[in-house]
């Protein structure tokens, strides 16, 4: 799900310049698909929350982000036959929508092997060293690779690399999943949908099914040892949660779905900076990398070959844990909306 829907100015901006290029992705890339749909996405907000969304929705208009506020007895405008109660100010994002993630991938990597970049691909790092003199060797399963500069962006297993060069990184990694669903008898919902009071995300996939996620944080699991698969519980749970506030939804039939993993840093931000000589990370994107990527790696690839971060990127080095100046973000238990 593609929004720009944060309360930091840097990562709205990339999240909207991201956006802009999903919804042109195929001109953009040259000829890759990213499927992009704009449905609108409407945050449901507790009452709460009403003292930080007005000014959260200058921020956003300020870097080209078009947002609503709507009092709750707006919103079945949007969602017919909705339950409101509960309910405080809530946000419309009109131009905010899904994507496909593997295809959005796969023209990714067209890209930047077009660009001149080589893939190892299913070809594991076993040990990262510092070089005398700068630089990093690495020892992978088919052989070592000499680098003058590396970066790590192992996702969940980015902490056990990094201990490697004496670097704990505060990384956790969290099971999360998306339940599939027909939608029965219930009239499709056209919206996507985040519901912050009852933890959970509404998406529209295609004509005949929708998936609904997850937006609180879950207990840490081990990245090597996980379950992809979606239990009779959490289907349930996810169904419940979506019922709670849009009735008619009992008149929909589980289909399945699957779970994967975050890497998640204390305050659900990036992790991204120099951590050893010559050594970078990006990680601990806490579910925000999808949308952030085409920019955000753009970002990256500038402190990768010049060693000096973009204007408001210094903020997301991991010593900020240290220093006491992590990232205000989320709300409430929906850290995952930034």
């Amino acid at each position: 799900m593609c929004r720009a829907y944060y309360s930091n100015p840097f990562l709205a901006q990339v999240a909207r310049e991201s956006i802009d290029i999903l919804r042109d992705f195929e001109s953009w890339s040259g000829g890759g698909y990213s499927d992009y749909r704009t449905t609108g996405l409407l945050f449901l907000h507790p009452p709460e929350d009403a003292a930080d969304l007005g000014a959260n929705a200058r921020m956003l208009e300020a870097v080209g982000t078009r947002v609503e506020l709507l009092e709750p007895d707006r919103i079945a405008d949007l969602v017919p036959g909705i339950d409101a109660s509960g309910l405080g100010p809530c946000v419309w994002e009109p131009l905010a929508g899904p994507a496909d993630p593997s295809s959005t991938t796969l023209g990714l990597l067209a890209m930047a092997k077009a660009g001149g970049a080589v893939t190892s691909l299913y070809n594991a790092a076993r040990l990262i060293e510092l070089r005398q003199g700068g630089g990093v060797r690495l020892t992978t399963d088919e052989g070592v690779i000499e680098a003058d500069r590396l970066l790590i962006a192992a996702g969940p297993w980015t902490r056990e690399l990094a201990l490697q060069l004496d670097v704990d990184l505060p990384l956790t990694v969290e099971r999360h999943y998306v339940t599939t669903n027909d939608w029965g008898t219930a009239e499709p919902i056209r919206v996507s949908i985040a519901d912050i009071v009852n933890g959970f995300y509404l998406v529209g996939e295609g004509a005949t099914r929708f998936g609904l996620g997850q937006l609180f944080d879950e207990p840490a699991v081990d990245p090597h040892h996980f379950s992809e698969h979606v239990t009779a519980d959490e289907q349930l749970c996810m169904a419940g949660a979506a019922a709670r506030r849009m009735p008619a939804l009992m008149g929909a039939r589980a289909a399945g779905g699957w779970a994967s993993l975050y890497d998640v840093s204390p305050d659900w931000q990036p992790v991204i900076g120099e951590i050893a000589p010559d050594v970078f990370v990006d990680a601990g994107t806490s579910g925000h990398g999808f949308k952030l990527a085409p920019v955000l790696g753009r970002h990256v690839a500038d402190l990768v070959l010049d060693g000096v971060p973009t204007p408001g990127l210094e903020q997301f080095h991991p010593s900020r844990f240290t220093t006491g100046t992590e990232i205000k973000g989320g709300y409430g238990r929906a850290r995952i909306l930034g």
